[in-house]
């Protein structure tokens, strides 16, 4: 779980975030191909371990054509399954083709030029190919994007028992469609930006400063831009050098652990609290487990740190240029093991020499800022919890080896958490559900004096240790709240998150006892579920007509107004009332509450399902609440429904009676 304090958006950092991180997804999958490859460089060609002409004979072809293929098959799967993925495929190779073509182009005119100098044939050089991982890097999503949008034109239109005919023919005509825009456009603007990359790299090299590029990449690390930046640039640059001469140092400019493994150390030493004993560990996993992300927290925690990273990261890059070693493939993860492993068969006096003086030099930095501001630190006992939880958000998502430092499970809070508040517009069906089903977790935990209430966003007085919201009102509620800790939900129904937070709540300890409000919230509710309004529809329905459904049951009842319907489309359109194990809830808006005469509750299962947003549900079940009557029923069908034997009942009940008296205790409750 990851709890967050009101900022703003992270625009352009959160934009490169996602691009990197979506192109780590096309290289990570692959990294074993390029080992594979690696081994058979290191050991095959004429100057490696144990030449061999004939296995030798697979390095060109894999590196070619394999790499750029499997790259670019990924790149489309993560846009569009296995479709996207050969048509990407496809795609792909004409990009490939176009770069040979092009290549060969120039060779042929560079070669009459040299033989018109008075040169000989046999004294030319020609130009190397470029292999296209850049252009599968591009032609992957973009063949399954287009690909995928295509399939919507026509999509529900073709007559029965032609849909594999179309899908077939599709997806091998819009393939070679795209194998000729790679042919052309693509592949002559990959073979620019392979020029101008390769141009800038030959530069800083011939003038020294490549080093420099650690300005740029160790705090590119700690805030997870390293994605874009090692495997969009560094990898495909890399591998075109290792082809060329059979090793490249680009390949160690991210991936050595030296600079970070020097950081944890010097937090065991002179580190303070969670940090200095979380830090041990942390340098286990990160130099042995390749796992970077380990040591990012600690230098967020004190951001001047990354000075010390700078340093060490430049002197194990001048390290290797001075003994001119590298490594044959990419290091990944960043291991110590991995790139021992990937190291040239000269070079391991050089490489082991540069992860060694980077990990002591920034050991040095960090120790004489950490004693420096010693006094400091010991007013901020809370620093390094709210260091972990900045690093999860940074990069994204939950991380189990991040969650761990804290010493909080996978969670981390900057204060104790005694009240937590379900939060959605109206405050009434969704957040009651959510909060019910998060205060049964909490009650089988066996934690006291928790209290968890639901409430409209719009009611929200800022008291909440903790708010709970659907992901599309996170930021209207943390405005109404912002001294809260917040926390976003997919839906209220099943979210794994609850885990976290009831790890975090048994971590922490005893919390005051429940609020006179929370007991009154559970207060037994009157019989609100009759059988006349529970049915079961054997076909499917839109979700318009589901809603008006619900809302006449509802008017019938005399629970509610017939404005009641417009307030639940409102409801829709602010955020889905979907919440999940095939259970949507509709209900009106706040604003609504005029309408709302007495608290009903409608059930009807749709066998052939509607389509809500894209999701499927089954049962639609309608709710009015008065004075807050509803809750306690509500509480008992979050149960239902977040237990998978009560789901496959309530599916297999054959007529709405039996439906009814599987329902029917809600109202005993």
């Amino acid at each position: 779980m990851t709890t967050t304090s009101p900022a703003t958006r992270g625009g352009i950092r959160v934009g490169v975030q996602r691009f990197g991180t979506f192109l780590s997804g096309m290289i990570m999958p692959n990294i074993p191909a390029l080992i594979a490859w690696g081994i058979i460089t290191a050991f095959f060609i004429p100057a490696g371990w144990t030449p061999n002409a004939q296995l030798a004979e697979l390095v060109g072809p894999m590196i070619h054509y394999l790499l750029p293929i499997v790259i670019a098959y990924t790149g489309g799967t993560l846009v569009y399954k296995v479709r996207g993925g050969v048509v990407a495929a496809i795609a792909v190779m004409g990009a490939i083709a176009g770069s040979d073509y092009l290549i060969a182009q120039v060779n042929a005119a560079d070669l009459h030029a040299w033989v018109d100098a008075g040169n000989t044939a046999d004294t030319f050089r020609a130009l190397g190919q470029v292999h296209m991982f850049i252009g599968a890097m591009i032609m992957g999503p973009l063949a399954a994007y287009t690909m995928k949008w295509l399939d919507g034109l026509w999509e529900g239109r073709i007559k029965a028992g032609f849909e594999m005919l179309v899908n077939m023919f599709s997806a091998g005509i819009w393939g070679f469609v795209m194998a000729v825009v790679g042919f052309y456009p693509v592949a002559w603007l990959v073979n620019g930006i392979m020029n101008v990359l390769s141009a800038a790299v030959n530069w800083l090299v011939a003038t020294n400063l490549l080093p420099l590029t650690s300005i740029i990449i160790e705090p590119a690390k700690v805030f997870f831009l390293n994605n874009a930046i090692n495997h969009g640039v560094l990898t495909p640059l890399g591998t075109q050098q290792a082809t060329d001469s059979g090793k490249s140092i680009l390949f160690l400019l991210e991936a050595n652990p030296g600079p970070g493994i020097g950081l944890l150390l010097a937090f065991a030493l002179f580190g303070l609290g969670a940090a200095k004993a979380s830090a041990p560990g942390a340098a286990v996993i990160q130099f042995f487990g390749g796992i970077h992300e380990v040591y990012f927290p600690f230098a967020l925690m004190k951001p001047v740190l990354i000075l010390a990273l700078i340093a060490g990261g430049m002197t194990g890059v001048t390290t290797n240029m001075l003994f001119h070693t590298g490594l044959i493939a990419p290091a990944a993860p960043g291991s110590i093991i991995a790139v021992l492993g990937q190291t040239y068969r000269t070079d391991y006096v050089g490489v082991i020499l540069s992860v060694v003086l980077s990990a002591a030099v920034t050991f040095l930095i960090a120790g004489l800022i950490l004693r420096a501001s010693r006094r400091k630190d010991l007013a901020k006992e809370d620093a390094f919890a709210a260091a972990v939880a900045q690093t999860e958000a940074n990069k994204g998502k939950k991380s189990s080896v991040l969650g761990s430092l804290a010493g909080a499970g996978t969670a981390v809070t900057t204060r104790p958490i005694a009240s937590i508040v379900f939060a959605c517009d109206a405050g009434m069906g969704s957040s009651a559900m959510g909060a019910s089903v998060l205060r049964n977790k909490i009650k089988k935990a066996g934690i006291p004096g928790v209290t968890v209430t639901n409430a409209a966003i719009a009611n929200l007085d800022g008291t909440a240790d903790l708010v709970i919201t659907q992901q599309q009102l996170t930021d209207r509620a943390k405005a109404q709240s912002p001294a809260s800790e917040h926390l976003s939900v997919d839906n209220f129904m099943n979210s794994p998150v609850y885990d976290d937070v009831v790890t975090l709540l048994q971590n922490q300890g005893a919390a005051p006892a429940a609020s006179e409000e929370q007991a009154a919230a559970e207060a037994p509710s009157s019989a609100v579920l009759t059988p006349d309004r529970v049915r079961i529809h054997p076909g499917s329905a839109t979700r318009d007509e589901a809603l008006k459904e619900a809302a006449d049951v509802l008017v019938a009842a005399g629970a509610v107004t017939p404005d009641y319907l417009q307030a639940m489309h409102d409801r829709e359109k602010s955020v889905s009332t979907f919440m999940g194990n095939g259970l949507a809830i509709p209900h009106g808006t706040n604003e609504a509450k005029d309408a709302v005469l007495g608290s009903a509750l409608s059930v009807v299962r749709y066998d052939g399902g509607v389509d809500w947003d894209g999701d499927r549900a089954t049962f639609v079940i309608g709710i009015a609440g008065k004075d807050g009557a509803h809750l306690q029923i509500l509480s008992s069908i979050a149960e239902l429904f977040s237990d998978d034997d009560d789901v496959a009942a309530l599916n297999a009940a054959a007529t709405p009676e039996e439906l009814f008296a599987l329902l029917s205790a809600v109202n005993e409750a």
